[in-house]
């Protein structure tokens, strides 16, 4: 197991209602030692009692070295582990592994937040970061309500001067072109959300030429884009001098399963770190939510869930 899959065990100290079918929890280690430092942007893995591993980011403040705080949207329809992280009970203990981050504030003297629903998580430590570096913010926080928005009497009590709360039932949807507006301007966006929202985003901020003053953060795999190797893909595995055929349309993880090949893995969206497998020859067509740009050029790992290739064989170290 690599370092990004070290458990912690940790304790539930607290648990809140936030907003219909959101809840937070706090997790603290049972002697209260300090938990991992972390930054903005940070998300854990919860390792939940039945054995589900979920994503979440944190959403407490950074410089508290003994808490951490995750709010969790219950889905029904969803795979389950979400309805687990609502059925917990305070006192209860559970693992974590991280943090990470792949979402990093960088440094700014103006930012534009944009958060939709549960997307607000990641975005609240960030406010946090640069209220403290003394820079120009605002945040444009969307949702179906009112009463399904997170955290919302927690926001306003930065001032509305900072913080716009716009309920589609109340206001419609988000001013898609304003954001671009302020972008030009010299802000620099953060937004997290519903691909819906994302996916709105990345199209306006390509159009207007402005692209490097987004940042977003997916809660799933991002929409898979054309790459030179979505035809069949050879993946060499240099342990057996095995070779499995990976078809266009099926995962590079699912192939070598199919193969008879085991692969640990959790969320298989490219966002735990789990199937992080070391790459020795080919380029591949990194598809993860994980891997730091420096990371991804390096390319010696990847995340076989999702990831493809640049090359048409790939050999990894299995």
């Amino acid at each position: 197991m690599n370092a990004r899959n070290t458990e912690l065990d940790v304790q539930i100290t607290g648990m809140r209602i936030e907003a219909d079918s959101v809840i937070s929890l706090e997790l603290q280690r049972p002697d209260r030692s300090a938990l991992p430092a972390w930054t903005a942007g940070s998300h854990i893995d919860l390792v939940l009692p039945s054995g589900q591993t979920r994503q979440y980011s944190l959403c407490g403040e950074p410089d508290d070295t003994r808490r951490m705080r995750i709010a969790v949207l219950l889905e029904p329809d969803g795979r389950g582990g979400s309805r687990e992280v609502h059925g917990l009970r305070l006192g209860q203990h559970v693992k974590i592994r991280g943090p990470r981050n792949a979402f990093e504030l960088q440094p700014a003297d103006s930012f534009l937040f944009v958060a939709g629903g549960i997307g607000i998580t990641p975005i609240l430590p960030m406010i946090r970061t640069a209220k403290r570096a003394n820079a120009r913010w605002r945040l444009l926080y969307g949702g179906r309500s009112r009463a399904s928005m997170a955290f919302v009497p927690e926001l306003e009590g930065l001032g509305r001067e900072h913080v716009e709360i716009l309920p589609a039932d109340e206001v419609g949807l988000l001013d898609l072109d304003g954001i671009v507006a302020k972008a030009a301007a010299g802000a620099e966006v953060y937004g997290c959300g519903p691909a819906a929202l994302l996916d709105a985003l990345t199209e306006h901020f390509a159009a207007a030429g402005l692209s490097e003053r987004l940042h977003i953060e997916r809660f799933g795999a991002a929409p898979v884009v054309a790459a030179s190797q979505d035809g069949t893909l050879r993946v060499i595995l240099a342990r057996s001098g095995a070779t499995v055929d990976v078809p266009h349309g099926c995962s590079v993880m699912q192939a070598l399963r199919d193969a008879g090949h085991e692969v640990a893995s959790s969320c298989e969206q490219g966002v735990c770190g789990m199937c992080e497998t070391r790459v020795l020859d080919g380029v591949p067509d990194h598809r993860d939510m994980l891997l730091s740009e420096s990371e991804r050029q390096r390319g010696n790992v990847m995340m076989v869930c999702v990831s493809r290739a640049l090359t048409p064989t790939l050999t990894i170290d299995m």
